[in-house]
């Protein structure tokens, strides 16, 4: 037999050898056929108990938009007997179409190691809150996490006429819009008059395309804000004129700049304005 031909055989088996056969009916998970931990679930959060019935530790599957289209899914981990700590890690599906429960078990056999054939390792789920490991995101959610720090710092809000406010500083604001325009309203209606966006001294900024969905900035920059979407991460398929102005801001940097508010007598300026 060639010695590649074992080294085959030798891998196979090793992965069958260390395979482990996991399942879960009716509240009771079993490794090999062997029950080694009981799950229960409520308002989507998942509490994994000894076969006593004892509650160690809880798992909450989150699933947000972060920015445009661009989403992040992730679990929140809890020890029972310190409800004030929770942090944030990856998960694992044993396929592309295994449901919450079944990926909260697979993630605490395979990716946490916190259940094994003696039952839930309390040893290893102590050690994952003492070394919190790093969630591993792709490029395009770490840009995403990145532009809604930036956008979050604008604090961004849109008043009842348009007007455009940030951090308190009107600095522009909303022309061609609806007679039945509210602040909080998604734009709906596919006109050919588009929503166009100007500063605070009337410079025009950029404009709303309702046909497409795209924002076009003044120095030709263009981007969709909202594409359509099946499954668990549907998304909105018309943006909000808060979303609109955000988007603005990061496409053109010099549109809205962090307001630095200063106290000048009794009157709050902002960006040291007197």
């Amino acid at each position: 037999m060639k010695k590649s031909t074992i080294i085959f055989f030798t891998v196979v088996l090793g992965i069958l050898c260390n395979a482990q056969d996991f399942k879960t009916k009716r509240g009771i998970v079993s490794l090999d056929g062997v029950h080694v931990a009981k799950i229960s679930n409520k308002s989507n959060i998942y509490t994994f108990m000894d076969l006593g019935e004892t509650p160690m530790y809880t798992m909450e599957f989150v699933d947000k938009s972060v920015v445009d289209s661009v989403r992040d899914s992730y679990i929140k981990l809890n020890r029972v007997y310190n409800r004030d700590k929770t942090i944030e890690l990856d998960y694992i599906s044993p396929s592309a179409f295994s449901g919450e429960e079944k990926s909260a078990v697979y993630t605490s056999i395979k990716g946490l190691k916190v259940i094994d054939n003696k039952g839930i390792n309390v040893k290893n789920l102590d050690e994952i809150f003492k070394n919190v490991p790093k969630r591993k995101l792709d490029s395009k959610t770490k840009d995403a996490y990145t532009t809604r720090s930036k956008i979050d710092k604008l604090n961004i809000e849109v008043n009842k006429v348009g007007e455009i406010i940030s951090n308190g500083v009107p600095v522009g604001y909303f022309t061609n819009l609806p007679v039945s325009f509210g602040s909080e309203d998604t734009i709906t209606d596919k006109t050919f008059i588009d929503i166009e966006v100007y500063d605070a001294k009337s410079k025009y900024i950029g404009r709303y395309i309702t046909t497409t969905k795209q924002i076009k900035t003044a120095n030709g920059k263009i981007f969709t804000l909202y594409r359509e979407m099946s499954g668990r991460a549907a998304l909105l398929k018309f943006p909000t004129y808060k979303s609109i102005a955000e988007r603005m801001a990061i496409m053109d940097p010099s549109f809205i700049k962090v307001q630095e508010k200063v106290i000048v007598g009794d009157v709050v300026k902002g960006n040291g304005e007197k």
